[in-house]
């Protein structure tokens, strides 16, 4: 059986261990140099980079996320053996881990690693497909002969040299199709290497739960629980026409996914629709000077991460999220694009203010759409609002200062509500 040794890149017939350094991390499988399809998944990254930059943290449980009533947005391996998990509100994550530091995201940070990461990427294939910040699909069909050695070989190495040159550990899920590599990505985290066949496709997934299919939410699979359909073999049992009926169009894939077949190319060329950021409140809360802090750190985190990405937005989003659990959004187009945090901020308050009565709030979010490069944006001053050219200035100017002194370097008031 091909095998291959994750630690010195040596290929060798099956065995505990590399023949050549010992090491037993050994990766088999009898389709391991024929699959091209990869997912690349950087482990518990935010975390990472915060522990790479600041050596201090190696050893100590950190959480990346916002005050106490803010969510965590990431957390170490460390803290998650104590529970905590993404998304997980910030009191419960100290409750289970009260001992852990906690790190405001510092997005420019982690767009530097991930640019730096994408670019060891595309030294192996030109077709690799973001996710986001963290995570990608690649294609390495027809590379073995320029790069001399299979697929599985060259995102070994991928991996290794993102510990030794970025500081970075990653896991890879290798298949046949995107689905299945992403599955498989996440089965041996952290520093995994995980395949997935297609003689074992059927079998593979045979007693796995259907939460394992990517985009099936709390809501959606509450829908198949309620139609019996807990596992893929629950799945499988369905006719496609039934499947349509009951779910819409999302039942001829799942009828697909059922059998393990995924249709979708790696698609280098996705372009970026969004960018957007979220907090959910540990009490819903009606009160307007918290929820104008709240907008106001979420606009400045969603221009950190368009600048980062020489982007800016045509549209302006606001989304609220009542009590009760129903959702609001409202949008504005806006008469030039912008990447500034006050043009964002200046919108999606205005955009509350239509609406804001309507509370008490549990989630809250900000983000920017109709992307454009930056080239384009924020070049001609408001008619309407004169100080607005000021306010532009002096916001770049503070960005220049934070880039030489640190993000905490210059803090806005309102950003301490």
């Amino acid at each position: 059986m091909p095998a291959l040794c994750r630690d010195c890149l040596t290929t060798f017939d099956a065995g505990a261990r590399c023949p050549a350094c010992r090491s037993p991390r050994v990766s088999s499988h009898p389709e391991l140099f024929d699959l091209t399809i990869a997912h690349m998944d950087c482990d518990a990254f935010y975390a990472s980079v915060e522990k790479r930059d600041n050596p201090e943290l190696r050893d100590k449980p950190i959480i990346i996320g916002g005050g106490k009533r803010g969510v965590v947005s990431t957390a170490c391996y460390v803290a998650r053996i104590k529970g905590v998990k993404s998304a997980m509100p910030m009191f419960q994550a100290l409750k289970l881990c009260p001992e852990a530091i906690v790190i405001r995201p510092r997005m420019e940070a982690y767009v530097e690693a991930s640019r730096a990461v994408r670019a060891l990427m595309d030294e192996l294939t030109p077709v690799v497909e973001p996710l986001s910040l963290d995570e990608a699909f690649m294609d390495l069909t027809g590379t073995a002969r320029l790069h001399g050695a299979p697929p599985a070989v060259m995102l070994a190495r991928l991996v290794k040299r993102m510990q030794s040159e970025l500081g970075l550990t990653g896991s890879i899920g290798l298949s046949h199709n995107k689905f299945l590599a992403k599955v498989a990505s996440d089965l041996d985290k952290p520093r995994g290497f995980s395949v997935i066949g297609k003689a074992e496709t059927v079998e593979f997934l045979r007693h796995k739960p259907v939460r394992l299919i990517w985009g099936i939410g709390p809501a959606a699979q509450e829908s198949l629980e309620a139609a019996g359909i807990r596992t893929f073999d629950d799945l499988s049992r369905w006719e496609i026409d039934a499947l349509r009926q009951r779910f819409g169009g999302m039942g001829e894939r799942l009828w697909h996914l059922a059998r393990g077949e995924d249709a979708r190319r790696v698609s280098a060329h996705t372009p970026i629709k969004s960018i957007s950021n979220e907090t959910t409140f540990y009490e819903d809360t009606a009160n307007p000077v918290i929820l104008d802090g709240h907008i106001w750190r979420l606009s400045e985190q969603v221009s950190a991460r368009a600048k980062a990405r020489e982007l800016a937005g045509n549209v302006v989003t606001l989304k609220l999220k009542r009590a009760n659990h129903r959702l609001l959004s409202r949008q504005l187009a806006l008469h030039q694009p912008t990447q500034l945090a006050d043009t964002i901020y200046r919108t999606a308050r205005g955009l509350f203010d239509q609406v804001g009565a309507e509370g008490p709030y549990r989630l809250l979010g900000v983000g920017i759409s109709d992307l454009v490069p930056s080239k384009d944006a924020d070049r001609e001053g408001d008619l309407l609002d004169p100080g607005a050219g000021r306010r532009a200035d002096a916001e770049r100017a503070a960005d220049k200062i934070r880039a030489k002194f640190g993000k905490d370097s210059i803090v806005k008031g309102r950003a301490l509500r």
